[in-house]
């Protein structure tokens, strides 16, 4: 994250309708309270968060699988705009949970595979069901350009935050 009392530099000043896109930001807070996601998410799979101490990061890794395919850990690095080695502990925190697999590949053995574990696909695809509901009705009325202007910016957003 950009801290720019370290850099010297002064922040720029918003726009009239920047400072409104900004100001929205604020009211989104509550869907992503602990309480909230907790509530929603189905007994197996909080469980195994909790017991295993796994994180909002970790979970982040989740709905990347749920397509089905197995991915490689820079696959989930370049899903999640994160280094290698941070995909990897996240990987490794949810295969020790026992939330992930981890498989060679058997067209590269030196590649590893990493894929949901069967018994979390139907909680993991209920959780993800109930937590998008906003955010696809939302969608919903917006026009293909429109979406692709709100991925396009919330892609950014991502980027600039994790960089």
């Amino acid at each position: 994250m950009h801290d720019t009392s370290d850099t010297g530099k002064t922040p720029r000043t918003p726009t009239a309708d920047e400072t409104r896109i900004v100001g929205l930001v604020p009211l989104l807070e509550p869907y992503f309270r602990g309480a909230v996601v907790r509530g929603l998410m189905p007994a197996p799979l909080r469980e195994a968060m909790e017991t295993h101490g796994l994180t909002p990061r970790h979970g982040a890794v989740l709905p990347q699988l749920l397509a089905g395919e197995p991915l490689t850990v820079s696959e989930i690095a370049r899903r999640l705009h994160v280094s290698v080695p941070t995909a990897s502990e996240l990987v490794g925190g949810l295969s020790r949970a026992g939330v992930v697999e981890r498989t060679e590949d058997p067209a590269n053995r030196r590649r590893i595979l990493v894929s949901l574990a069967e018994q979390y696909r139907r909680p993991l695809e209920t959780f993800v069901a109930l937590r998008g509901e906003p955010l696809l009705r939302a969608l919903d009325g917006l026009t293909p350009t429109q979406r692709a202007g709100f991925v396009a910016g919330l892609t950014a957003w991502v980027s600039e935050v994790q960089s």
